[in-house]
């Protein structure tokens, strides 16, 4: 599963360990019990949801690949109950892929959206070419990326268990969250409901926090 964020980002399932049927066995082992029938089973993970015994869903693990501009990578990396690879500006040479915010998210300010765009592509575009221009004059990469702004796209790798990850939705798919974020976590959501559609469901009615995804 792959989704499309923001204008050049995405969200990607990689890979995953586990379904909901992993948090019933993790739970009813602590009964010396095997599964039982769908209803049953899936009343349990209810239970376990409602009354917070979360350990038994750390047994569903997902791997996903995000492509996201880097001022949401350095919110998303507090989240620290997970594994994280980053593409590394010391290693490769760094792409021309700038977040550029559409106009509803400059608000009430002062200046016109439109020019407020076009000075961001310039600031973009002449950090690029300074990027460039060090590269070609022999810095180190890891030298000469540090002209580069935060809205530059950067790619990782998080493998998270279920239950951080529902931590994460209730931080960040929420309307308190900054806008670029939240619509990251509505992606991750999607893609939970997905492969895990007991957890989630039980998780949205008694463990969810936030707003955004009783509207999705």
């Amino acid at each position: 599963m792959k989704i499309p964020v923001l204008d050049k980002g995405f969200v990607e399932l990689v890979d995953v360990m586990g379904n909901d049927l992993s948090a019933v066995r993790a739970a009813r082992v602590s009964f010396n019990m095997e599964l039982k029938d769908e209803e049953k089973d899936r009343r349990l993970v209810e239970y376990l949801m409602r009354h917070g015994h979360e350990s038994p869903f750390e047994h569903i693990v997902f791997t996903f690949h995000v492509k996201a501009p880097i001022f949401v990578a350095r919110q998303w990396f507090r989240h620290r109950i997970a594994s994280y690879n980053e593409l590394s500006g010391r290693y490769s040479k760094l792409s021309y892929e700038f977040y550029i915010p559409p106009l509803q998210r400059f608000g009430q300010s002062k200046i016109d959206p439109e020019k407020a765009i076009e000075k961001i592509s310039h600031t973009v575009n002449e950090s690029y070419r300074t990027y460039i221009e060090l590269l070609e004059a022999g810095v180190p990469r890891e030298v000469a990326r540090i002209v580069l702004p935060l809205n530059l796209y950067t790619r990782f790798y998080w493998t998270v268990n279920a239950r951080s990850l529902m931590n994460f939705l209730n931080l960040r798919a929420d309307s308190h969250a900054q806008w670029e974020i939240q619509q990251y976590a509505v992606a991750i959501a999607k893609i939970f409901r997905e492969k895990c559609p007991w957890t989630y469901e039980a998780f949205i009615k008694h463990a969810y926090k936030g707003d955004l995804l009783r509207e999705v």
